[in-house]
This record gives structure tokens, C-alpha cells and sequence, in this order.
């Protein structure tokens, strides 16, 4: 079937990523239309609006705007009922039904008021200096700085998680669960929850295969090794090692997500549901 086209303009003062969030989350229950996305971010004086203006007449579209200023956001309504599209005002709505629910006016927080250099922001550059400093079971004698630790087999998506968390302002760091290789004692004295992720085999062993792929030509290792019969993607020694992993994270009661049909974000979203609600073996969802 083919899909019908449609440019979606997303118009902002700041950045962008909340109009560009939302687009990218709404696109999927539209499956028989394809989204031609066009940013206009830091948008802020008239001329940067003519220029928008001028855009969205050429490529006609719905626009989602997420101006502060008033005057400008007045220019963007002419201008689209000008150009003949229609125009939804997100941060007007949204800012009007928060003042229905707490009977506050709002006030202006400028454009990009969100990434103002205040105490949250400098904690997510902490979270992410520690990330760097302690992903693969780095400076283990640190890990009581932690706000959380991941523990799990290798490629199951532990640092991209933390990563992720640490833009969230949660300093995690990650140690690796490796058979037959002693774990840092610290990681047993922490007062910070100790989460374990896990991964359906099969999926395990086709990012493994992947992962070797890219690292060394199809062929074989210079021992002469073929790259398939290696522990590393061996099924059954792959399988093994989860089972091992998972015991051991039952055995300490540490709670444990599986990744396997989850994106990096709703793996993290279980961990910060983990932290907020603390449940002894099993994760959310």
C-alpha cells in the first residue's frame, strides 16, 4: 500500500526535542502516512519567522509550533493561514490546561526555559562524568557514589542505559557479570539498589554475532579459530551464562529487567520505576 506524504513542521524557540519527541511518538498510530519532518528550532526574531514562514509555504503541511513569544507566535498563526495550513499551538495548550489544574498562572520562562544552567542541569553533567568514569566495572571503590548499578552479561545494553539515565541526572554505573570472574566485593556492601538486566538468548546471540562482525573480518581469528565456535556465541554456552547470571542476581535479591523487546528508553524507564518503587526480584512491565 502506498503511504500518503506529508511534511510536518515543527516550529520552536528553543532546541526543538519536545516537539520532535512528541512527533516521533505520535507517527506510529498513522501507519499509512509518511512524516516528512522539518525542523525550525531557535526561532526568536522576525526575520528567523520569515524565513519559517516562507518554508512551510513552500513545502505546505501541518505545522506544531512551541513559541513563547507571543508577537512571534501571533506572526506564525497569519503566516499560516496565509500559506492555508493548519497550526497547533502545543505549548499554549498545554501551558493552559496546567493552569486549569493548579489554578496558577503561568509565567513566561522564555524560549528554551527548560535548559537553564541551574542545579538539575549541572547534575546531569555530574551523572554523566560519573557514567564515563565508572562504566565496565571502572573504579569499583566509587560505587557507593552511585544512585544505582547495573549488572549483567556482556552486550545487554547496560552502558547505553546508563548513558541514558545520566541525562536523566542518576549517576549509574555498570559492572559486568562475567563467569568465572570474581566480582568487585564492594558491589555486596552497597546501600543503592543493584539492578540486574537480562536478554532472551537468542537475542543475545545475534547482537554477539554482530558485535564480532564488526570487530574482525568474517574470516577467522588470527589463531585460526572460527569466529562461530567460540563461549562467546556458543548457544549453549550462551545460555548458560544467563542462567548463571540470573541466579546470581536472585541469590543477592537484586531485581531483574529483560531487555529483550525493550528500547534503551523503556529499560530505563523500569529502572527509574525500580528506584522509586522498590520491589525485590522482578521489574515493572
Amino acid at each position: 500500500m502506498t503511504k500518503r506524504s506529508i511534511s510536518l513542521h515543527l516550529v520552536s524557540g528553543g532546541t526543538g526535542q519536545t516537539l520532535d519527541t512528541q512527533a516521533k511518538a505520535c507517527a506510529p498510530h498513522f501507519p499509512d502516512v509518511e512524516f516528512h519532518i522539518r525542523h525550525w528550532n531557535l526561532v526568536r526574531s522576525r526575520t528567523q519567522l520569515r524565513r519559517v514562514i516562507s518554508g512551510i509555504s513552500s513545502e505546505p503541511g501541518p505545522v506544531l509550533s512551541s513559541l513563547i513569544d507571543v508577537e512571534l507566535q501571533n506572526a506564525l498563526v497569519d503566516g499560516c493561514k496565509r500559506a492555508g495550513v493548519q497550526l497547533l499551538d502545543v505549548m499554549k495548550n498545554t501551558l493552559g490546561f496546567l493552569e486549569g489544574a493548579t489554578g496558577t498562572q503561568a509565567i513566561d520562562g522564555g524560549p528554551g526555559g527548560q535548559y537553564i544552567m541551574d542545579e538539575n542541569y549541572f547534575r546531569r553533567i555530574d551523572a554523566m562524568h560519573y557514567v564515563i568514569e565508572h562504566d565496565d566495572g571502572q573504579q569499583t571503590r566509587e560505587l557507593r557514589d552511585a544512585d544505582v548499578v547495573l549488572v549483567g552479561v556482556s552486550r545487554a545494553s547496560k552502558t547505553p542505559t546508563c548513558f541514558y539515565l545520566a541525562n536523566k541526572g542518576i549517576k549509574a554505573a555498570n559492572v559486568p557479570l562475567v563467569p568465572d570472574t570474581p566480582l568487585p566485593p564492594e558491589l555486596f556492601e552497597l546501600d543503592v539498589p543493584v539492578i540486574g538486566l537480562t536478554i532472551a538468548p537468542e537475542a543475545l546471540l545475534e547482537i554477539r554475532r554482530t558485535r564480532l562482525n564488526s570487530m574482525v573480518p568474517a574470516k577467522q581469528h588470527a589463531g585460526g579459530t572460527s569466529l562461530t565456535r567460540t563461549s562467546y556465541i556458543d548457544p549453549e554456552e550462551v545460555r548458560n551464562e544467563l542462567l548463571w547470571a540470573k541466579r546470581l542476581c536472585t541469590r543477592h535479591g537484586w531485581p531483574i529487567i529483560d531487555i529483550t523487546r525493550r528500547s534503551i528508553e523503556e529499560t530505563s524507564a523500569a529502572v527509574l520505576d525500580i528506584l522509586e518503587h522498590p520491589n525485590p526480584l522482578s521489574a515493572p512491565g
